[in-house]
């Protein structure tokens, strides 16, 4: 008489809350035999093991336990284990989860299934755990990986945040906005509108420019250059752009992380005024001289007419004993550089 080999039953949270610094492996088959010979090698190994014998156990269990790896029958009952796979890859929860299918079928087009319902690898019936095992190394290798880059990204990201930094990542071969900080939509709204999953135009732009020339990446990767920021204005704000890390290798340029800071250069405006007692407009016209308009575009940027804008800048003149705009100018910027010496004329 033969005897099945049941395979112990571990309780999701128990295993969750046991497994320590051991990686946690899914195995999911509706084959006793099949669980008892890879849940045992697996065991003496050092792993952490759950055992699921259908796939909507094999879905509860990965959801509850997000294990570090998934072995998967591909021919069961039911749900079959393309289906499983396909699932676990929609879910945020699990995508990242890496898959080997087992299976008895070698026809490429089941291969090739197995990879499109979102497989690393597979592994042919019988199973052979030493293999298995090797295989599930590299895949945790790379798993681990990725992990600890997506840690660092989100280091980088908080500390940028921290410091008063809006961020978002974006696809240079698209301009679609991988990532954003709350900071950067709601200054992307302000500056350009409504929200969109998009980099504005003038930004995709630019990050091509740069990115898909020759070299850049590496000139990036070795500190040697950095690109030119992108600045944005919006009256007396600012809004600038600086590439500062890739942070993806996807095709066509990488994914770039772009650190975005807003100046508003009001608190400038009203030093100006405090300190050769200009009139708010007046001081707002001086700005705008400092940062070499003509009356004709400061009138456009006030909603004054030009007139009125000179007239304006000869009561500037008379306070500030000058005769020319460039005499003017030349004193507010070193009345600016003492009082704020981050202002970028």
């Amino acid at each position: 008489m033969t005897t099945t080999a049941t395979p112990p039953s571990l309780p999701v949270h128990a295993a969750a809350l046991d497994r320590g610094d051991s990686d946690l492996v899914l195995i999911v088959d509706d084959v006793p035999d099949n669980l008892a010979v890879l849940h045992d090698a697996l065991d003496e190994s050092g792993y952490t093991v759950l055992v699921a014998t259908h796939g909507e156990a094999a879905l509860q269990r990965a959801a509850q336990a997000l294990p570090d790896i998934v072995l998967l029958d591909a021919m069961m009952p039911g749900m079959d284990g393309f289906e499983v796979a396909r699932r676990l890859k929609a879910s945020p929860a699990t995508a990242h989860i890496p898959i080997i299918f087992m299976t008895g079928l070698t026809e490429t087009e089941h291969l090739v299934a197995a990879l499109e319902a979102g497989g690393v690898d597979y592994v042919t019936k019988p199973i052979k755990p030493r293999e298995v095992m090797a295989r599930m190394g590299v895949h945790l290798g790379a798993a681990r990986r990725a992990r600890q880059d997506a840690s660092q990204a989100r280091e980088a990201r908080n500390a940028l945040d921290a410091f008063g930094y809006a961020s978002i990542t974006v696809r240079a071969v698209d301009g679609r906005i991988v990532w954003q900080t709350p900071l950067a939509r709601e200054l992307l709204q302000g500056y350009f509108g409504e929200a969109s999953p998009w980099a504005p135009g003038i930004v995709q732009a630019w990050l091509r420019r740069h990115v898909l020339a020759e070299n850049a990446a590496e000139l990036l990767a070795h500190a040697l250059a950095e690109p030119p920021r992108l600045a944005i204005e919006q009256g007396a704000r600012r809004l600038t752009f600086r590439l500062h890390q890739q942070a993806g290798d996807s095709e066509g340029g990488g994914d770039w992380l772009i650190v975005m800071r807003e100046v508003s250069d009001a608190k400038i405006i009203e030093s100006m005024s405090l300190s050769f007692k200009l009139t708010a407009r007046e001081a707002e016209v001086l700005y705008w001289v400092v940062k070499g308009k003509i009356n004709r575009d400061i009138g456009d940027i006030l909603g004054a007419s030009p007139a009125t804008v000179k007239k304006h800048l000869e009561r500037v003149f008379a306070k500030l004993g000058v005769e020319t705009r460039t005499a003017a100018a030349a004193m507010a910027m070193n009345r600016i550089r003492q009082l704020h010496p981050q202002f970028e004329g």
